[in-house]
């Protein structure tokens, strides 16, 4: 029996997501059915101090003495046991946590949306390419078994030829001044606002229905609406239009208002993808989905099921270690140019709604 490829992690910031993303990859990838890869964390590191990448360590179950704690990312990246960066820091510093990984030789995931404009994208790309390194955004919600259900039945004609998908994801906080200035959200040294951070999820459903089905696919112009935050100027609610050829795509985001406010989810699908046959209906979240079902001319399906173990990071987990044990640089499920094409649907929207972050982050110096 050939034995599983072993990928070993180093992760670069230990925030929430960072916490999340490392316990599921501690999870026996057996619980899902995987024999052919596994993933072993060899490294954490922060910016702030040694003691917190040492507890976030401990907090994830990491087992003592298999993992070096490090107090700051230069140092967790020369590390010669890590194969590849987890980058779960704040959007704005993608690009030069991406950057400095990729100079230390090492293969990188990295959080979404993976940078805070199209041109950092391509950069990062082009440099992966020239050192002959994996680089993947992590859109985790691309890889759930969901997801790839829904693209196969979409790609099979079930529901007859596509004409528009509507994908929101919005939460609803009801306080007057629902964030302070400083946090990460809304503060905009760190690129806030509800696009970049909600809406790069709506814009998933969009792209990987639209787009990523299409051989042939090309950016797709763009207009929308943007609602701003008064204490900040970044977007509170935004609409986003993409007009492709032959369908239409309708992305929305908040964090006034909601997808859905009954946690049974009697409100409604958030994610709605229309044929000329008929349609496909996915329940809110649409990071972490659920449940869909197809809807006929004879009636509407049973909701399909799909749950996972634990939060279900895993998944984009398995795909890099493949892609990589297969000496590739780019995964066919989140591809370079698909990441660049989400980018400048976002660079676009923010142009016309008068939207700038601060140069020190839009910068594409290296």
């Amino acid at each position: 029996m050939t034995s599983a490829f072993e990928l070993k992690w180093g992760i670069l910031g230990c925030g929430g997501i960072a916490t999340t993303f490392t316990k599921d990859i501690l999870i026996d990838t057996a619980s899902r059915d995987v024999t052919d890869v596994k993933h072993v964390v060899v490294a954490a590191g922060t910016s702030s101090s040694l003691d917190r990448a040492k507890k976030f360590l401990t907090d994830c179950g990491v087992p003592e003495g298999t993992a070096a704690a490090y107090g700051s990312y230069e140092a967790l990246v020369q590390d010669p046991n890590v194969d590849i960066i987890y980058v779960a820091t704040p959007h704005s510093h993608h690009f030069p946590h991406v950057l400095l990984a990729l100079n230390a030789g090492k293969h990188v995931l990295c959080e979404k949306p993976f940078t805070v404009n199209a041109e950092q994208a391509r950069i990062l790309f082009d440099i992966a390419k020239q050192k002959n390194l994996f680089l993947m955004e992590a859109v985790w919600t691309r890889f759930f078994p969901l997801s790839t259900e829904v693209r196969e039945l979409v790609a099979s004609g079930k529901i007859g030829e596509v004409k528009r998908v509507l994908a929101d994801l919005s939460f609803m906080n009801d306080a007057e001044n629902v964030f302070p200035p400083e946090h990460r959200m809304v503060n905009m040294d760190l690129a806030g606002g509800a696009l970049l951070d909600l809406g790069i999820y709506a814009l998933t459903w969009v792209f990987q229905i639209l787009y990523h089905l299409d051989k042939d696919a090309k950016t797709p112009k763009v207009v929308g609406h943007v609602q701003k935050y008064e204490l900040t100027g970044c977007d509170e609610t935004t609409t986003v239009i993409c007009q492709f050829p032959r369908a239409t795509g309708i992305a929305m985001t908040s964090f006034r208002i909601s997808s859905d406010i009954d946690e049974k989810g009697a409100a409604g699908p958030a994610m709605r993808i229309y044929g000329t046959k008929g349609e496909i209906q996915v329940a809110h979240p649409a990071f972490r989905p659920g449940k869909y079902r197809v809807i006929l001319p004879e009636g509407a399906g049973e909701w399909v099921v799909k749950e996972q173990v634990g939060g279900g990071m895993y998944y984009q987990a398995d795909a890099s270690a493949r892609t990589i044990r297969d000496g590739k640089i780019e995964c066919e499920t989140m591809p370079w140019k698909e990441t660049i094409s989400v980018m400048e649907v976002m660079d676009e929207m923010r142009k016309q709604a008068d939207m700038p972050y601060p140069e020190a982050i839009e910068s594409t110096k290296h």
